[in-house]
């Protein structure tokens, strides 16, 4: 199938994104120039990335008023990136966005297309986004929302995604002629609040040229994908309480928590529940062991039923390897991910039952004495 010419196609966008568009605190109202903060759009970007706009725009002020340049950014500490991203997920946005600052506090910003490639973190769509968006290169950034678009309005059978190539190509000639910064928001745009999985073709200003609205095809264009069954695991998370002192796992440098606190979580499938009932004698007082209800963690490739646990005792031992005993007095400045600022809030409320039995004296021992199983 030949596809018609993508600038006279889209001429619609255009205006229709002038009139409809959204307010945002990263956006420029003048479509037709360079933006005046680069670097606010590639802050934007990195927080967009699998996360919705509600979510992005209290962080993104949040973090423009506490790193409002490249500089300041690239002068502050990893400890204090983590706190003021906590809670938004996918940490290693963060540490991207902290490397791309430094670099750009050092050379400036990239000349082109490619430099923008080199920053941490800048995929092909990254780097096209930030291209377009805040130089006006006219460099086609294809998203989620952008693909459904093009898929349906083109009538693209089968995953869109692999004409990715293509569809650059053909994008590009309208970039050059209605603006690169205009036309790529307003395809994001168009995805994101009238061509939905459920579109609202009704409102859609591309409704006429639209081949998927022509045949009603709209529920099969572009095809859902299946999805793979997330793994799923049980565990305990334990906040193990002492002398005013609270036990964590240190921040590591890699993996999905990376450069975060995290309580020390022992899998039920790792310590067996008939195991627990035996009592074992301690070289002090059996730890008092209180519980709340707990929940389902859900990550994008597992899930984790979790069962919060505190932990009280008389007094501290030797701390695991990887692990350390943190003041409660600077618990609340450490940056946690979401399951683990959960039990942190737990802590602060109230509402803990006691739990009967020498479950908390099990428990602990294996905390001691197989960090290895203490994730």
């Amino acid at each position: 199938m030949i596809w018609p010419d993508s600038p006279a196609l889209l001429a619609p966008l255009g205006p229709w994104f002038e009139t409809h568009r959204r307010e945002m605190p990263w956006r420029d109202a003048d479509l037709d120039r360079a933006h005046p903060d680069p670097y606010a759009v590639l802050v934007s970007e990195l927080m967009l990335q699998q996360t919705q706009v509600a979510t992005v725009i209290p962080y993104f002020e949040r973090w423009m008023a506490r790193f409002p340049d490249a500089n300041a950014l690239s002068a502050a500490s990893e400890d204090e990136i983590h706190k003021f991203w906590e809670g938004l997920g996918y940490y290693r946005r963060a540490r991207h966005l902290h490397a791309s600052a430094k670099h750009i506090a050092a050379h400036g910003w990239p000349v082109d297309f490619n430099g923008l490639l080199m920053l941490p973190g800048l995929g092909p769509y990254t780097a096209a986004a930030v291209a377009s968006i805040a130089f006006q290169w006219p460099e086609p950034a294809l998203d989620g929302n952008a693909f459904r678009v093009l898929a349906r309005i083109l009538g693209i059978e089968g995953d869109p995604k692999l004409r990715s190539r293509q569809l650059r190509a053909w994008l590009l000639p309208s970039l050059e002629k209605h603006g690169s910064s205009r036309i790529t928001q307003a395809l994001m745009e168009l995805g994101a609040i009238i061509c939905t999985p459920a579109p609202r073709c009704g409102k859609c200003p591309m409704a006429a040229q639209c081949e998927a609205h022509r045949s009603e095809a709209t529920d099969r264009i572009p095809p859902v994908l299946r999805r793979i069954k997330p793994k799923e695991s049980e565990l305990w998370l334990v906040a193990v309480e002492a002398e005013g002192y609270w036990l964590l796992r240190e921040p590591t440098q890699k993996g999905l928590l990376a450069g975060l606190w995290k309580w020390p979580t022992v899998e039920v499938a790792g310590l067996v529940k008939e195991n627990m009932a035996a009592d074992s004698e301690l070289p002090y007082a059996s730890p008092e062991l209180l519980g709340w209800s707990g929940w389902t963690q859900v990550y994008t490739h597992r899930r984790e039923i979790v069962n919060p646990l505190h932990l009280r005792m008389e007094k501290r031992f030797n701390a695991p390897m990887g692990c350390r005993w943190i003041a409660g007095t600077e618990l609340a400045e450490l940056a946690l991910g979401k399951r683990d600022q959960r039990l942190r809030e737990l802590i602060k409320g109230s509402g803990t039952a006691p739990l009967h039995g020498p479950a908390g004296t099990s428990l602990l021992m294996h905390i001691r004495s197989d960090a290895n199983h203490v994730q």
